[in-house]
């Protein structure tokens, strides 16, 4: 067994492999860029190598950089992680020459298998499943789009190196297709270095299953079940489970076989994800094959009990695999939501900053938090947005969804926005909840975009109590302060108004009865009353207590004159006032916002990549008017009207803020 290994990755996963390697009593080493040099990866390894610049292609994609990192440490392996070098056949290869252990597939297998265009005829000769379309590098858009004409629409254009969702577009006519095929181009050049593209037919109503594979050296390979991944936006995953709700048993057992033949048809050495598309009949077809640790590994690890680093790092010592197919087991549900880093109610965009809150659940109860940042950390523009990954277990589905939901509302994070919100409403959902879904769902049920309206709640009257509570607690203090005048004391009654947005202009008034009895609140509002027990102070972002005797969660923080309250998902910005002031505060006269649509501001900080546009160019609506790249994605900013540009001021590879202005219009 290997005493040091390094790791050639940064956040999360980074600490999961130190986790792991730690536990095996093997020493770590970590490599870290400018922006990571306070990253919690850093902290725990052994040992820290610093590689280079903010940018991963001066960094982390610098293979000389990891060897010599290596070589000064004395690390006898490289774990890649995913992303980054994790499945560059060039640095496999690199590494081997040196001496030194890759923990994972040999190069050939991931030449095999990472170029995807390579892959398909290889699966084809294994006799696995596979999908019709175009499988040889295309040249120019206008070809894309003549092949595209022949397969039939819809039709998914996909990098060759592509993977994480990037260099993938769907298109549905000819101008997608054009224009998908010059954007996957520019995205797979910048994230891989490799620009080859290619067309396959896109299947409707689509589920994507993977099956996770692992192989030894001596010949053995098997199958650790499957991982249902539909739930994507973007083609992003967003929620992965372990089983999938929609397979039988002998669909599964036919995928898992077909993932075992194509392994060994390539000799495959390490864990690996096989990756179907499968269709409403539940017939499958081959996707392509990560040659790589998952993001969504956690999950299998729940349902089998095993440690997939830990197998990895015995394979490329060279253990042979301590079970066969017939002994994995498949035991409860597990669940992943994805934490990242991004304004759900702004279209996503991507959200850096620093965390000045960061409270993740406790991992008790089937409750798993894999993460790479702390609190006060910063969440850079360089890289993914991922903040971390929350896992559960539980006996069945239902139960791993409501362990969710309540580990979704103690998780805290302040500073930059989330995509909590998003989840909690995604787990809400009773098409989720049925196991009715898609590939296409989130497109399909949020088709104008995620709002707080999209968001349900059970009870929101119990927000709007919970937001009474919290203000009497506040002015209970008032009631204790020193030095009140004898017949002047603050007195609190119990009448209130609790008034919250209903609208652009509007608002929503709730007549509230609060009194205080036995260490609790009773409540009256909205037609239902309510027995409120908090069980930690208002201090604290996370609020536990009972409700009518039922156990609770939620977020509650003062935000101005207002109560933030957070559960399930929802939230509401609550001011809770005597009945005389919320007259008064009806009277106030409401500041109208400043008018911007003679500017183009930017949504999120990034670097400014392109500006497509000179002054005195006229623009019609829908137009190209820049491009803004901001953790690996491209971003690109569309007139909504008809304009005139006045003056450009912003320049291209200029490091942007957000609402930063980049022109001015006529």
């Amino acid at each position: 067994m290997f005493e040091k290994i390094l790791i050639a990755n940064r956040g999360e996963i980074a600490c999961r492999v130190i986790k792991t390697a730690k536990k095996m009593g093997i020493r770590t080493v970590a490599v870290y860029s400018d922006a990571d040099r306070d990253a919690r990866h850093v902290g725990l390894a052994d040992e820290a190598v610093h590689i280079g610049p903010a940018p991963s292609r001066e960094s982390y994609l610098v293979m000389d950089k990891i060897i010599a990192a290596c070589k000064q440490t004395g690390a006898q392996a490289v774990h890649p992680g995913y992303g980054f070098l994790s499945e560059n056949e060039a640095f496999a290869k690199r590494v081997e020459e040196e001496g030194i252990v890759f923990i994972g597939p040999k190069h050939a297998s991931i030449a095999a298998m990472g170029d995807k265009i390579a892959s398909k005829k290889l699966a084809k000769e294994a006799r696995v499943n596979t999908i019709p379309g175009h499988n040889a590098a295309i040249d120019t858009p206008e070809h894309a789009v003549e092949i595209a004409k022949g397969i039939g629409y819809p039709v998914m254009i996909k990098a060759s190196a592509g993977g994480g969702g990037k260099g993938l577009r769907v298109a549905f006519n000819d101008k997608e297709a054009f224009e998908g095929f010059t954007s996957c181009r520019n995205e797979a050049r910048n994230s891989f270095g490799d620009d080859r593209v290619f067309i396959e037919k896109f299947v409707e109503e689509p589920r994507h299953i993977e099956i996770q594979v692992l192989g030894d050296a001596h010949g053995n390979t098997v199958y650790l079940w499957e991982r249902e991944c539909s739930i994507q936006r973007r083609h992003q995953k967003v929620i992965e489970e372990a089983p999938s709700p929609f397979l039988d048993d002998a669909t599964r057992k036919a995928m898992g076989e077909q993932a075992v033949a194509l392994a060994r048809a390539v000799n495959y050495q390490s864990a690996g994800t096989v990756e179907f598309v499968v269709g409403k009949d539940r017939s499958f077809y081959f996707l392509e094959m990560n040659t790589r640790l998952q993001v969504e590994h956690p999950v299998t690890e729940g349902i089998t009990g095993l440690d997939l680093v830990e197998l990895m790092i015995r394979v490329a010592a060279g253990e042979k695999l301590p079970f066969g197919q017939g002994d994995i087991r498949r035991e409860g549900w597990a669940m992943e939501c994805r934490i990242n880093a991004e304004d759900p109610f702004r279209n996503f965009l991507p959200s850096t900053g620093r965390l000045v809150k960061y409270a993740p659940p406790p991992e008790v109860d089937g409750v798993r938090v894999d993460t790479g940042v702390y609190e006060g950390g910063e969440i850079p523009m360089f890289y993914d947005s991922m903040i971390a990954k929350l896992i559960v277990h539980g006996s069945n589905r239902r139960e791993a969804i409501a362990r969710m939901r309540q580990a979704l509302n103690a998780f805290a994070i302040r500073g930059i926005h989330s995509n909590i919100p998003f989840q909690a409403a995604l787990l809400a959902h009773p098409k989720f909840i049925a196991g009715d879904f898609n590939t296409g769902f989130i497109a399909e049920q949020y088709p104008k975009g995620f709002s707080a309206a999209a968001v349900p709640h059970d009870d929101p009257t119990f927000l709007r109590a919970l937001a009474a509570v919290a203000n009497r607690v506040h002015t209970q203090r008032a009631m204790r302060l020193s030095g009140q005048l004898p017949g002047h004391e603050y007195r609190v009654g119990d009448e209130f108004i609790v008034v919250t947005p209903a609208g652009e202009d509007s608002v929503e008034q709730t007549p509230v009865r609060l009194r205080v009895q036995e260490k609790g609140f009773e409540v009256d509002a909205g037609g239902r009353h309510y027995r409120i027990e908090l069980h930690t102070p208002l201090r604290e972002v996370v609020i536990r207590g009972t409700c009518n005797g039922a156990p609770f969660c939620a977020q509650v923080e003062r935000i101005g004159l207002a109560y933030r309250v957070m559960h399930d998902g929802a939230q509401i910005d609550a001011k809770v006032f005597t009945p005389r002031v919320a007259q008064l505060n009806a009277l106030m006269p409401v500041k109208a916002p400043p008018d911007l649509s003679r500017f183009l501001i930017s949504p999120m900080p990034g670097l400014l990549v392109d500006v497509a546009v000179q002054p005195g160019q006229s623009v019609r609506a829908g137009e190209k008017l820049a491009v803004i790249e901001a953790m690996k994605m491209e971003n690109i900013l569309l007139a909504t009207q008809d304009v005139v540009v006045d003056e450009v001021l912003a320049q291209k590879g200029e490091s942007l803020a957000v609402d930063q202005v980049i022109l001015r219009f006529r």
